[in-house]
């Protein structure tokens, strides 16, 4: 492993070279890299998960700074995926990262190989395409880990792990079981991480205010000319404040998930995932 050797060596001490083998040749997809996808991402290279797929179609906002791991005053603009993709090869050279700008809805889904993936992150805000990656994920072999709401949250001991069908207090989840609930059912059951705490926005809604906001839309910019003037904020009814301690233990526990799942051999690493 030459310099991952030294990288993991903390690491490897813990789960030992059984398990460290099978982290590097798991294969994982995260959708949705903002202030819970950023930080499990980080989380899985530095615990030496090598072959590591970020899908997300935004840049960054001034207003991302307050929890996602990438968003610096340095990197407003940048095109998320690409930024963070640096960040997470300089800390392991040797992980072979690929970044996706790329919106993931019905439309877009059959250009990921979804079923070569040993686990699948989901970490999107958009309900809709939430519940269209729910349902296609769980037709595969992949192991599926999904995040519920983490905004208005203050409390990191409320954070918990359920089974999707029993995540009790997320509004999120509620209205995800719904939409659901109204079309084709998960083919089987998988994990959330969630927090069943709810509090209420005591600020005013404001844009950024910079020349880089992305809030008003763009005219300019690196990445996909398609998507230079993409942004979110604008789409939501409501936009709620976030806090990056809460952010990203849900983005840690995500990565834990992944992890305990590889070192209880919850899952077998084949040179070709089929789906079933």
């Amino acid at each position: 492993m030459g310099i991952e050797k030294g990288l993991f060596q903390r690491t490897e001490l813990l789960l030992g070279d059984d398990v460290m083998e099978r982290m590097a040749n798991a294969r994982v997809i995260i959708f949705g890299i903002g202030g819970v996808g950023s930080w499990c991402a980080e989380s899985l290279v530095r615990t030496g998960i090598r072959h590591l797929t970020i899908v997300d179609s935004d840049r960054v906002c001034m207003t991302n700074i307050n929890r996602q791991l990438h968003a610096t005053t340095k990197t407003v603009g940048a095109v998320k995926t690409e930024v963070l993709k640096q960040r997470l090869l300089e800390i392991n050279p040797k992980a072979e990262i690929t970044a996706i700008q790329r919106i993931y809805n019905e439309e877009t889904s059959d250009s990921f190989d979804l079923a070569s993936y040993h686990f699948v992150i989901d970490a999107i805000d958009s309900l809709g395409s939430k519940a269209h990656l729910i349902r296609t994920v769980t037709r595969t072999n992949a192991v599926l880990f999904s995040s519920m709401g983490a905004s208005l949250k203050l409390d990191p001991t409320r954070i918990k792990i359920a089974e999707f069908w029993k995540v009790n207090g997320c509004p999120l989840g509620s209205a995800l079981r719904k939409k659901i609930r109204k079309g084709e059912k998960p083919a089987r059951k998988f994990l959330c991480v969630y927090s069943d705490e709810l509090l209420q926005n005591r600020g005013q809604q404001a844009t950024c205010g910079t020349e880089k906001c992305l809030c008003p839309k763009a005219e300019a910019g690196p990445g996909d000319p398609e998507l230079v003037n993409h942004e979110w904020c604008s789409m939501k009814a409501q936009i709620n404040g976030t806090a990056a301690h809460i952010t990203a233990i849900f983005g840690f526990t995500l990565a834990g998930l992944v992890v305990q799942a590889i070192n209880s051999q919850q899952y077998t690493v084949d040179s070709d995932q089929e789906s079933n």
